[in-house]
């Protein structure tokens, strides 16, 4: 895999997409955990690979699994409409993708044995799309990236300092934001929706 990624020699859209596609190839035949036993599909990713947005989010559930793609089910409806209310668009702003390709039985959350598994698909993903903004989509997104202790409600909306040139801020999951329904200032959606205006606003910036 590390001779793949040394295949990047420049940023075009050829060859940032033709490197994705080989990659996906090699993700799409990976044995190395037990959940290529279980799973119907591997979701690589959606969006596209020139974003300046990359969202990570867990792991795919029934209806990723199914479709191969992230974020289909009911929690990626309701990010798809924070996503629209914020101005932002889905398939052209962001490249979105998972910790994990393969979907652990009964959405259970990934072990840290199946992460490392995939941790290389996923820095490879970071390699070649060359995000100027990662967004940690939940708290297993985060602490895969963050070592210590955390609350998900303490670190969200913050620009953190993990790579020296990417943006990265976590936010919460759709999934918690379908259990919380309201709207009144303090609540986690009304969060979402300032941290996704911060976002947008950084986006900004860098265009």
């Amino acid at each position: 895999m590390n001779h793949l990624l040394t295949k990047i020699s420049c940023d075009t859209d050829e060859i940032k997409l033709k490197t994705l596609n080989e990659l996906k190839n090699i993700c799409n035949q990976c044995k190395a955990c037990e959940l290529s036993k279980t799973r119907t599909s591997v979701v690589f990713s959606d969006g596209s690979p020139n974003a300046k947005i990359m969202l990570i989010g867990e792991a795919p559930g029934a209806d990723e699994d199914a479709s191969g793609v992230p974020f289909v089910g009911r929690a990626g409806q309701l990010l798809n409409t924070f996503l629209e209310e914020a101005g932002l668009d889905r398939k052209k702003d962001f490249y979105i993708c998972n910790t994990i390709k393969c979907r652990p039985p009964q959405n259970r959350v990934p072990t840290n044995e199946e992460k490392l598994s995939c941790q290389a698909y996923l820095m490879g993903q970071i390699s070649i799309v060359k995000p100027k903004i990662i967004l940690l989509c939940g708290a297993t997104a985060a602490n895969t990236f963050i070592e210590q202790e955390f609350k998900i409600s303490q670190i969200r909306g913050k620009w953190l300092n993990i790579f020296d040139d990417i943006d990265v801020m976590a936010i919460f999951h759709p999934s918690y934001l379908l259990r919380n329904h309201s709207l009144e200032q303090g609540s986690p959606r009304w969060l979402m929706k300032k941290d996704l205006e911060s976002i947008k606003n950084k986006l900004k910036e860098l265009e």
